[in-house]
């Protein structure tokens, strides 16, 4: 009777050790609910659509202030943007306008500006999806559903930077048309004339130049920091 007694109590103490010996795997996948480079990769994806977006409907991509117009006839301020061109006339009243009206996208001006609306606006769009997958992978458990997102979000964010880089760099071939021109003087491709490059084009060149790092921090985004993404590092 003691022999038997004494060989189930050394069984509960075998059960107990391994119970507790396999406690301390799952206790890291406990603790690690948060990942410090994935919040700061949603924060950062969040914060850069705001940036694409408010500069993408701003007015002031090209400009030309009261300054540097009084050599011209025409004594206005004037800005232009992908969508809107605002004017200040000597009585300070600023007036905004879309080009041809609200939703007639072929009287942009000049096909170029058309060609990098679309490239941006698209850009944008992308990055936005991208970064409400990044917000939802940090309620997902670690594995290899979140790791997959993280992915998808980093090939997203990397194609964004390529497409409005591309729309960025097609916007100065613009300011030759008729409309540009008859403001900004004698201006012409990559060569604003009267006009300068404003602060809404300058928002969004620092917007793409962040979002280049954004893949990168994808690739370490998942909990599992052993195992990264395979996503190919840009830096």
């Amino acid at each position: 009777m003691n022999s038997l007694l004494c060989r189930e109590k050394k069984e509960e103490e075998a059960g107990l050790g391994i119970d507790l010996g396999l406690s301390p795997g799952f206790l890291p996948h406990a603790a690690t609910m948060f990942s410090c480079v994935g919040c700061f990769w949603v924060l950062l994806s969040s914060a850069l659509v705001a940036v694409c977006s408010f500069s993408f409907i701003s007015p002031a991509w090209i400009v030309k202030d009261q300054l540097r117009s009084n050599s011209n006839n025409n004594k206005d301020s004037v800005s232009f943007g992908l969508l809107w061109h605002c004017s200040e006339s000597l009585d300070h009243m600023y007036r905004c306008y879309t080009f041809g009206g609200l939703g007639k996208f072929a009287e942009i001006p000049s096909s170029s500006w058309q060609t990098s609306a679309v490239l941006c606006s698209g850009g944008c769009a992308l990055l936005a999806v991208s970064s409400l997958l990044a917000i939802i992978t940090i309620f997902l458990p670690s594995g290899g559903c979140e790791r997959r997102i993280c992915t998808l979000a980093g090939y997203m964010q990397m194609a964004a930077v390529f497409i409005m880089a591309s729309g960025l760099l097609v916007y100065p071939f613009g300011l030759n048309s008729n409309l540009v021109r008859s403001f900004c003087g004698d201006s012409d491709i990559y060569y604003a004339g009267e006009c300068q490059i404003g602060w809404g084009y300058m928002l969004a060149i620092v917007g793409v130049m962040l979002t280049v790092f954004l893949p990168f921090f994808a690739k370490y985004a998942p909990k599992e920091h052993l195992s990264p993404t395979p996503l190919p590092t840009l830096l």
